[in-house]
């Protein structure tokens, strides 16, 4: 697990620790869509999740039969709400990139026993791809 604050500049870093893995793991052709899924994911616990001192965001990286998961972790019990597109609005599209990039996404709570929850999001591989049908 990945720990970051909740300063605009960890969004990039982890961008970059992603990329990182999903090399490692033979999915680069995942970078582009797992890269905007974990930006929008982490700005929104870093905007909402209210991170108070001597807490961190946190972000894990899980292959997954024929996918690859996303989990960022915050301290705030806020479930995230999918709102509608107002066309006029300055935000509030974060979610709706997510659900229109990840195959699935979801809320749940942490499994570490801390407060707050778990927002994951998970691409599905494409056709062809080392671990496309099992794990990378």
């Amino acid at each position: 697990m990945l720990r970051w604050s909740s300063h605009p500049s960890c969004v990039g870093l982890a961008r970059v620790e992603l990329r990182k893995v999903l090399a490692n793991w033979g999915l680069s052709e995942l970078e582009d869509s797992a890269s905007l899924v974990v930006s929008e994911l982490l700005a929104n616990a870093a905007r909402h999740g209210r991170v108070s001192p001597g807490r961190e965001i946190e972000t894990r990286y899980l292959p997954r039969l024929g996918a690859v998961r996303i989990e960022v972790y915050d301290s705030s019990p806020c479930r995230p709400v999918l709102r509608g597109l107002d066309p006029d609005a300055l935000d509030g599209r974060g979610l709706i990139l997510v659900a229109a990039l990840a195959d699935e996404w979801g809320v749940g709570v942490r499994d570490d026993g801390a407060p707050g929850k778990v927002v994951w999001a998970d691409l599905a591989l494409p056709a062809g791809l080392p671990g496309e049908g099992g794990c990378p």
